[in-house]
């Protein structure tokens, strides 16, 4: 008896593990999908950002940034900045638009000690408004990096944008 319901317990294992195998094959061809059409449609993907259950492309071409289904126009961004919970610690303003010239920006510092449970975003100021890119507050600095490699990316293109 004993036996049998080992043998039960190893096959409820067994379907348990290939039912979690195929979830994870199904969403990485899922990933896979979504980081070829992006490349397909000419956008170069500069981040995958968690978001639920799902990742969150931030991506880029000649002429916007895409976060997700939103399109943000390059011309349109005023400034970018860093929060960490809600709170800026980092921005770049273009010199392009004259409301931005009282605002001063600030450096991005490197945290090598990282913070562990705070939560980092980097928002996007347009002249119709702001999005917030939502990097998570996953630990082990992925989200400090996240927002680091987003802001990076829009800063390379506001300061490419603010020289021509």
């Amino acid at each position: 008896m004993r036996d049998f319901f080992a043998a039960v317990a190893a096959l409820v294992l067994l379907v348990a593990a290939a039912s979690l195998a195929t979830t994870l094959q199904a969403y990485r061809r899922r990933r896979v999908r979504a980081r070829d059409s992006e490349r397909a449609l000419g956008r170069t993907i500069i981040a995958e950002i968690p978001a639920g259950d799902d990742l969150v492309l931030f991506s880029e071409d000649a002429s916007r940034f895409y976060y997700g289904e939103q399109s943000i126009d390059k011309d349109l961004i005023v400034a970018a900045r860093v929060l960490i919970n809600g709170a800026p610690i980092a921005s770049y303003v273009s010199t392009r638009h004259p409301e931005g010239a009282g605002r001063q920006p600030t450096s991005f510092d490197d945290r090598p000690e990282g913070i562990a449970r705070d939560r980092w975003d980097v928002a996007l100021e347009t002249l119709k408004g702001t999005t917030l890119v939502e990097c998570g507050a996953i630990r082990e600095r992925v989200s400090q990096e996240l927002a680091r490699t987003v802001f990076d990316a829009v800063r390379r293109e506001l300061a490419h944008r603010d020289r021509n």
